[in-house]
């Protein structure tokens, strides 16, 4: 057979590499998922370069969740890199730097492959099946999570540096006489430990291919002077692994946990985990971002013996194929599939049963060995063709090819299950409908959409299955706080700790419910035990500065803010603060002092908002003047500026600006509320002047009992209170004001009183039922 031209290989290469980009061209805008939350998104340490020399120093850095930081330096570094690079949290540059890495592990696996084929048959057979490899192995579906995942680039990272080193090994003698292979092998095992692997697949590289010994050969005393020659070349790869290991045990945070709780029940189910692995090469159907697998209760299992029988079977096959120098590498493959699975298929229990981003590593071995099946049968097949006469013979090493287009399309359709929350939790429901996890996180996705009631049953259907998981009780307790129902909501925070103490976000929620509750002093108790676990939530860091600033705790602002700038340097927020700290100045004072220096629509939105909250309603509208001033097409603003008219009782002017509002943004619930709150107000105000009947009075003292609450001014509250009631006996949000006022001064006997009588008269006043709400939960803690 006449060789190949290089020409020809490297055309046939890049189709292989354009063809897979054009599968994942869809994938580059497809959002954050499961760890990328703590470890990207709210990761404060990767939104600084400054901080990579750090990334090599502390594990802590590698997420805000103690329980996942491990030491992945590398990932911390590109992740970094991403972040600048797109100025932010940028879909795009993350999932770029991910797909380049894993095109350059395409190349070298072609090479890798066409190296260790020639060893056994030095024909262009070796260059087809390589090829047919590399694209199998790139457009293959169960693929698809590693590269829409963006923190498993942990998983190309240190697969890459495996396929570098072998590659660097394998074609240059430079590299292989001084140990510079060693140095991709550092690079990977410094985003994932699993590199490490390197060293028992390198044996069985160097006893097949370099010793040409087989497996039984190992147990003959006659090979004795080969075996010492094999420990000789291969002794110092297992050092430096050994020495990489234990350098990154030593630098994991002992925060870290594996996540699983039953060693042995996790063995005995992952013999079945690694059959389903190998069922998933040729029919990849099923796949789910979040399995409902759950783990063996005994060795008597069935799926215990099958996944036992086909670990028996597979090993027996490398043994068998050892023995023959053309069928080795069947061997070498089916050993680095088995080799590759051990850090996530032994003893040591991982959270999930199985997860298709495992099988990156370890596809590499099993798609090289079965290539190479594929290669020897239909060479056989064609010889045997050809002595019966037929000319086209060659025309059958083309079927396998056939299944490619399918996996292509394949993982395109998985690209688009990957594009955002809702998407990628559906797809969990309906293929993995016993997982409690997936039914929350599809809840979750339907609640940031407002669509509570479907959210509620999910929820509901999740803690079934889940009945002690912290986070659906926190989710439960954000949902019923959002419908009104406060009462049950407090139970589900609580609930949650309870299940969750350990971990930052229980504590972190039921502040920030807390918070806007107004009950300050429980939820700064939450946010320092935020702190305590997780110091660098940035989050929790910035709403316990302001509870600071809104109780005047000038020192404590200034010392956290002082702290907080060490985690986020540069922050105009923290400092912000920091100002306000040291001048003494509230959230109104600073809002007005940065609309002044920075006149932007934003700050001009922030300083109405300020206002409103004050009760200034008139200095409001002119705040959100100036912000259409600089932005005609701020919906927020018009929508600010037609509550404040409602508040005021100037209903006719608050209906063309909210009016406005909706024109912009037709979707606008909160402006479409107001509207009609406005509609109904003039309606009122008309019915009211026929009869005579003049509400300013009660209006002003309302609009002034809230500026005083606002100010911290409860007494003041009161009084202007009891003058709206004199104005209007049936006015509930007078009471609602009263009861308010009540709770903050701890006076919940009179609280109830007031919230009972408002109640009374406009039952649907879901913000005065919290407020009763509260006040019967201050008197069962007194």
């Amino acid at each position: 057979m006449k060789p190949l031209s290089s020409l020809l290989i490297y055309l046939l290469l890049s189709f292989v590499l354009l063809t897979t980009a054009i599968t994942y061209s869809n994938h580059f805008q497809n959002g954050f998922h499961f760890d990328d939350s703590h470890a990207v998104e709210n990761n404060v340490y990767i939104r600084n370069l400054s901080n990579i020399p750090l990334f090599f120093k502390d594990g802590t850095t590698s997420s805000n969740l103690p329980q996942n930081q491990s030491y992945r330096p590398v990932v911390s570094t590109t992740l970094a890199i991403d972040y600048w690079l797109g100025n932010g949290y940028n879909y795009f540059y993350f999932h770029l730097s991910s797909f380049v890495l894993f095109l350059l592990q395409g190349v070298l696996m072609f090479f890798l492959y066409k190296k260790l084929y020639n060893e056994a048959v030095p024909t262009n057979i070796g260059i087809y099946a390589a090829l047919g490899g590399v694209a199998l192995y790139l457009l293959h579906p169960a693929i698809a999570e590693t590269i829409n995942y963006v923190i498993a680039r942990s998983d190309i990272w240190s697969t890459f540096g495996v396929v570098l080193a072998f590659v660097l090994y394998l074609y240059s003698p430079f590299c292989r006489k001084y140990y510079i292979y060693f140095l991709p092998l550092l690079l990977g095992a410094l985003a994932k430990p699993t590199t490490v692997m390197f060293a028992p697949i390198f044996f069985f590289y160097i006893l097949f291919f370099e010793e040409e010994m087989s497996i039984r050969d190992i147990f003959l005393k006659i090979n004795h002077q080969k075996l010492f020659r094999l420990f000789k070349k291969v002794g110092p790869v297992f050092i430096f692994c050994l020495a990489l290991y234990l350098f990154i045990d030593k630098f994991t945070p002992k925060t870290w946990e594996p996540g699983g709780s039953s060693p042995l029940r996790y063995l005995i189910t992952q013999p079945f985990v690694i059959t389903h692995y190998f069922y998933t090469l040729f029919l990849p159907t099923g796949l789910s971002a979040d399995t409902d697998w759950n783990l063996l209760t005994s060795f008597k299992d069935i799926r215990f013996f099958i996944g036992i029988t086909f670990i028996i079977v597979m090993l027996y096959i490398a043994w068998i194929t050892s023995s023959n120098k053309t069928r080795r590498p069947i061997a070498f493959g089916i050993l680095w599939f088995f080799l590759a699975l051990i850090p996530t298929s032994s003893i040591i229990p991982l959270a999930e049963v199985l997860n298709d981003h495992r099988m990156f590593f370890p596809f590499i071995g099993l798609i090289f060995s079965v290539c190479w099946t594929l290669a020897l049968i239909i060479q056989w097949g064609i010889a045997k063709l050809n002595q019966k006469g037929f000319q086209y013979a060659y025309v059958f090493a083309f079927i396998p090819l056939l299944l490619l287009p399918f996996y292509a399309s394949a993982t395109y359709e998985r690209n688009k299950i990957w594009k955002d929350e809702e998407s990628l939790w559906y797809d969990v429901t309906v293929k993995s409908p016993l997982n409690g996890r997936g039914l929350m996180n599809y809840g979750l996705a339907k609640m940031a959409q407002g669509d509570y009631k479907t959210a509620s049953v999910y929820f509901e259907r999740a803690l079934v299955m889940l009945p002690t998981y912290a986070n659906i009780y926190i989710n439960m307790g954000i949902l019923k706080a959002a419908t009104g129902h406060d009462d049950q909501s407090s139970f589900y925070f609580k609930k949650g700790i309870e299940y969750g103490q350990n971990y930052p976000d229980t504590h972190f929620y039921y502040a920030k419910y807390l918070y806007q509750k107004k009950v300050y002093d429980t939820a700064q108790a939450e946010l320092l035990k935020v702190l305590a676990l997780s110091p660098s939530h940035l989050e929790a860091r910035f709403l316990l500065m302001d509870t600071y600033q809104k109780t005047s705790q000038w020192d404590k602002l200034e010392k956290l803010a002082i702290e907080s700038l060490k985690y986020s340097p540069q922050n105009q927020i923290i400092s912000r603060y920091l100002e306000a700290g040291r001048k003494k100045e509230g959230e109104l004072e600073m809002a007005q002092q940065l609309a002044k220096e920075k006149p932007s629509a934003l700050n001009f939105l922030n300083l109405s908002l300020q206002y409103y909250a004050a009760g200034k309603f008139d200095e409001c509208i002119d705040a959100c003047k100036q912000a259409i001033t600089l932005d005609p097409k701020l919906a927020e603003a018009y929508n600010n500026m037609g509550s404040a008219y409602n508040l005021k009782g100037e209903y006719q002017k608050a209906i063309p600006v909210l009016e406005k509002a909706l024109a912009i943004n037709p979707g606008f619930t909160l402006a479409s509320n107001n509207l009609e709150v406005a509609k109904k107000g003039q309606l009122s105000a008309a019915s009211d002047q026929s009869l005579g009947i003049d509400k300013s009075g009660e209006a002003r003292h309302i609009n002034k009992s809230l500026e005083y609450y606002n100010s911290g001014r409860f007494e003041q509250c009161i009084a202007e209170a009891k003058l709206a009631l004199k104005s209007n006996p049936k006015s509930d949000i007078a009471y609602n004001n009263l009861c308010a006022a009540y709770n903050s001064l701890k006076e919940y006997d009179k609280a109830i009183m007031a919230g009972e009588k408002g109640i009374q008269l406009n039952p649907s006043n879901s913000l005065l039922k919290n407020n009763l709400a509260a006040a019967y939960q201050g008197k069962k803690r007194n």
